[in-house]
């Protein structure tokens, strides 16, 4: 662990794309008064175009290697909330960057209430491109394994942005009460 203060971690929001990083992350953020950083729109600065450009241009590749190190650079500041692509956790570096640095929060949402989403993800994301639905269901489930490394989860079902960010504020506070009490 490194020797940042638990209250000055940065949290990392991880999970399948589409399940509310961005939107529950800008909640936090505004609740925390902390910067958020969204690895994807980070990207795009990058890049100067859009993610589904990126990948048409450059390739997946060049997309996950500009991605770690954006990944990297963000995990090793203090007091940001960072939402990390939904592939992102593929890479090992990635996944021991973000837990050995940061707070992760899983936020974990059913097949049934993802597949929900579908219509309003589908065009934005080059990684359902030409995906039928039983590939984007097997794409889902292999992904969950992943997700488990991580320091907490947010089921987020039935729980709207305001709701599940009000539950990782909670968390956090309880956890700097108990482990960093009066501060320190």
């Amino acid at each position: 662990m490194n020797d940042v203060s638990l209250r000055e971690q940065s949290i990392v929001l991880i999970g399948f794309m589409g399940v509310g990083k961005t939107t529950i992350g800008r909640e936090v953020a505004k609740k925390l008064y902390r910067d958020f950083i969204d690895i994807d729109e980070e990207i795009e600065k990058k890049f100067n175009m859009p993610t589904s450009e990126i990948f048409n241009t450059y390739g997946e590749k060049t997309f996950r290697k500009a991605e770690k190190q954006i990944i990297i650079d963000s995990c090793r500041q203090r007091l940001k909330i960072i939402s990390v692509g939904g592939g992102a956790f593929m890479q090992e570096e990635i996944r021991e960057v973000c837990l050995s640095e940061c707070i992760i929060f899983f936020l974990d949402l059913s097949w049934d209430s993802w597949k929900e989403r579908i219509s309003l993800l589908i065009d934005s994301r080059p990684v359902l491109q030409g995906k039928n639905i039983e590939q984007m269901k097997k794409l889902f489930f292999d992904r969950q394994p992943i997700y488990e490394g991580h320091h907490s989860k947010v089921i987020i079902d039935d729980l709207p942005a305001e709701e599940a960010a009000d539950y990782i504020v909670d968390s956090l506070k309880t956890a700097w009460d108990i482990h960093e009490p009066n501060g320190k």
